[in-house]
């Protein structure tokens, strides 16, 4: 029983990686590769986010996420857990200048597995999507201080995410 469980919970964790959604040996080798390797452009799909520097008291915090395929084939990603699916998980980790982690108070969903085709998001060959998404909806950011924000779910979505944001606000 306990084996099972097990099991279980290991197929649900995996189940919206990038490597479950490939139907070809060597896309799921080159999948596994991009997880190891130091360089993130030698990923088919990967992301990257950007934040402006300094955000005043009051003003949107808002931060632009990009997937790109490097790919020369279609490739997709499970929306949830990032902000293509914005603001029904904490798929961001962020700290203030202390140390201390913001609290988020946007919605948990529950989720069914495996992810349903719908929770799926295709990019073509050679190209990117992109949203923006106003933080501040989602986490509380009232004092000012120097915030950093890390992507943490790379297990649920199947991208890889290596940027570390900084970003002032209220100062």
């Amino acid at each position: 029983m306990k084996n099972s469980l097990l099991v279980l919970a290991a197929l649900t964790l995996a189940s919206c990686s990038q490597s479950t959604r490939n139907t070809d040996a060597t896309a799921t080798t080159d999948s596994l590769k991009a997880d190891t390797s130091s360089n993130i452009t030698s990923a088919p799909l990967y992301a990257k986010m950007s934040i402006a520097p300094i955000i005043k008291a009051g003003e949107a915090i808002q931060i632009r996420f990009t997937v790109f395929n490097d790919a020369d084939s279609v490739q997709q990603f499970c929306k949830w857990h990032t902000p293509f699916e914005p603001l029904l998980s904490k798929y961001l980790d962020i700290t203030d200048e202390g140390g201390d982690e913001v609290l988020y108070k946007g919605a948990m969903a529950k989720r069914i597995m495996p992810p349903p085709l719908d929770s799926y998001v295709k990019v073509n060959p050679k190209d990117s999507l992109s949203v923006i998404v106003d933080l501040s909806k989602g986490y509380t950011i009232t004092k000012p201080s120097i915030y950093k924000l890390n992507y943490n779910a790379q297990n649920m979505s199947g991208l890889i995410v290596k940027d570390t944001l900084s970003f002032s606000y209220g100062k």
